[in-house]
């Protein structure tokens, strides 16, 4: 048999002030939970679920500053994610994969309190689910025909949402990305495959296992060897290229 647990700390991260008041009236009736603050936007949550290691968040994708996907990206150790979200049925499928529940708006207080149960389950049991985020991602601008215009990575205190249009590759490193601009470049924990499959592929292409290229920024293709290419960059920088990247480059670029 299970042993009572304490209340769940909870923070809501939500931007519709009517959202947040039905959320929070909901809740005011559930014993089990304690709300321990209530932010309207990316950045503040972030800060929040950093400062204040919630068990439970009631995360809005579609937030200022910083989405809900970008938020939960950005976080070495996610707690247990409710999502909430105005996405249509074709999205859902991604949510019921890669999270405790979700709640399509508009829900009720019997369908919030079934999520709640999800999650104090999983608490009590010890078996919560983190998110895959980047299948979450990948899944959902799949579903809903878009394409990210930024990045977002989180460099020590600070944050940069990097325009993709800014970007002159992205570089793979063991775990990591190297997202490489004309100023700087910025580590973030990631996999080359989510931005080879998910970034406008008429502009951005991988043309090594290693190295996805934004195309605006190539200044000349060059044979260095008798079978070796390498593209040069308008910053100088010198990319390999495979034997099927270049045959995907010449695709793209009608050469």
């Amino acid at each position: 048999m299970l042993k009572p647990m304490s209340k769940l700390r909870t923070i809501i991260v939500e931007d519709e002030q009517l959202a947040v008041a039905l959320l929070t009236k909901y809740l005011q009736t559930d014993e089990r939970i304690e709300v321990v603050g209530t932010f309207d936007n990316g950045y503040s949550g972030l800060k929040a679920i950093q400062d204040l290691k919630p068990d439970l968040v009631l995360l809005d994708i579609e937030l200022p500053k910083l989405t809900g996907l970008e938020l939960l990206e950005l976080l070495d150790n996610p707690p247990l994610i409710i999502f909430t979200t105005a996405y249509n049925q074709y999205a859902i499928e991604a949510f019921e994969k890669n999270a405790i529940d979700y709640l399509l708006k508009p829900y009720s207080k019997e369908r919030l309190r079934g999520a709640i149960d999800k999650a104090a389950e999983k608490l009590q049991t010890k078996t919560s689910i983190q998110p895959d985020i980047h299948e979450l991602m990948s899944n959902i601008q799949s579903n809903e025909g878009k394409q990210p215009d930024r990045i977002a990575v989180k460099d020590k205190n600070d944050i940069h949402l990097i325009a993709l249009d800014d970007v002159l590759f992205i570089e793979a490193q063991d775990d990591y990305i190297d997202i490489h601009t004309k100023d700087r470049s910025f580590l973030k924990n990631g996999r080359l495959k989510f931005f080879e499959d998910n970034l406008d592929s008429s502009k951005f292409v991988r043309v090594h296992r290693s190295f996805i290229v934004n195309t605006a920024f190539i200044r000349k293709l060059e044979n260095y060897n008798k079978n070796s290419y390498q593209l040069i960059l308008t910053n100088g920088s010198k990319i390999n290229i495979s034997r099927s990247g270049l045959q995907l480059l010449r695709k793209v670029l009608y050469i």
